[in-house]
């Protein structure tokens, strides 16, 4: 026998044991696999924002609600508004669910927006739910000459927001296009916790991409002592918590505008998504998403959750994901080019 023969047959027989034992890795049940084992949890953002902030949470009361108990570790991996964690979510990361995400809520629709950096389907994504729909909120210091939302279409308001691709350029953009407002977008911060800090030293007037769920948890005092200005509130319904603040929606010109504007809110739909890379075998995905489900019902984690603010009223399933997400990336071509359009793509 060759040397040459020799090596193939051993590459051979090395790929078949790596596939044999693939094979058996992914066979083995839940009850079985996260025994031992540590569950990676991404978050998309840097730390001390309110997604940071929920997803410690998470990660210190889900680990209970797996079988085996895995523990958990917290990665923050920021950029680009959130598509470098879904990328590599989407890529890179582990197929054995050993490796979750929370991910920025733009990033399942950057694909739709026309983002060419995002490399992936977000409908093959393996979601697992979210501690409910979000409402967003343009806001400014309190120091700001600017008082109500109509004072933006005469004066220039500075808008932080953290790139090109993030949610907080996307609603500067639509609530500019659709309402008049003239909203000059100034990028460069990394997080929501940079804009809040940069509102505070009067580096800008505010941002027009504000989560009126987690902003108590960032910002505790900002409302309770009136250092933010609410000026328009936006999603797919009204907050009772803050009825006098206007509701974008109801503001807009003619129809077109209105069905646009419905259209960019998927991401707030989906609120702060948990998700999971594709081909994660089906059982671990069911696993996860019925830990989820109980963390979101669990009396230590809302006893938690109570103190650091973080709301959790109507969590949303990994399937009701599933279909949001998959319905809107199959959005009709004009209402996908008019968003794109926003972003020059």
């Amino acid at each position: 026998m060759t040397s040459k023969l020799r090596g193939a047959i051993l590459v051979a027989l090395a790929l078949s044991w790596m596939q044999s034992a693939g094979g058996r890795l992914n066979a083995q049940p839940a009850t079985e696999f996260y025994k031992g084992r540590t569950l990676t949890l991404l978050v998309s953002v840097p730390p001390g924002g309110g997604y940071d902030v929920l997803s410690r949470a998470v990660g210190r009361h889900i680990g209970r609600h797996i079988p085996g108990n895995p523990q958990i570790v917290v990665q923050n991996m920021p950029g680009a508004g959130g598509v470098v964690a879904t990328n590599f979510l989407a890529n890179i990361a582990a197929k054995d669910g050993t490796v979750i995400a929370c991910l920025s809520n733009n990033t399942p629709f950057e694909p739709l927006f026309g983002n060419k950096e995002a490399r992936y389907d977000a409908a093959k994504l393996n979601w697992i739910g979210s501690p409910g729909s979000e409402i967003g909120i343009f806001g400014v210091w309190h120091t700001s000459p600017v008082a109500r939302w109509q004072d933006a279409r005469t004066r220039e308001v500075t808008s932080a927001i953290t790139g090109v691709t993030s949610g907080h350029n996307l609603y500067t953009r639509v609530l500019a296009e659709t309402l008049g407002l003239k909203l000059k977008a100034i990028a460069g911060y990394p997080g929501q916790n940079e804009i809040y800090l940069a509102m505070e030293r009067g580096e800008v007037d505010g941002t027009a991409y504000i989560l009126l769920n987690s902003l108590p948890a960032a910002r505790p005092s900002w409302i309770a002592e009136k250092k933010i200005k609410l000026l328009l509130q936006y999603g797919f319904a009204k907050h009772p918590s803050i009825p006098d603040v206007p509701f974008a929606p109801d503001l807009v010109a003619n129809e077109e505008d209105r069905l646009f504007m419905q259209a960019t809110f998927g991401p707030l739909t989906v609120g702060r998504p948990f998700g999971a890379p594709p081909e994660v075998p089906r059982e671990r995905i069911e696993t996860l998403r019925s830990a989820f489900a109980a963390t979101m019902k669990d009396a230590q984690f809302l006893a938690e959750a109570m103190v650091l603010k973080i709301d959790v009223a109507e969590p949303l399933s990994g399937v009701q994901l599933q279909k949001v997400i998959a319905d809107a990336n199959a959005a009709p071509p004009k209402v996908a080019a008019r968003v794109r359009a926003l972003f020059g793509r």
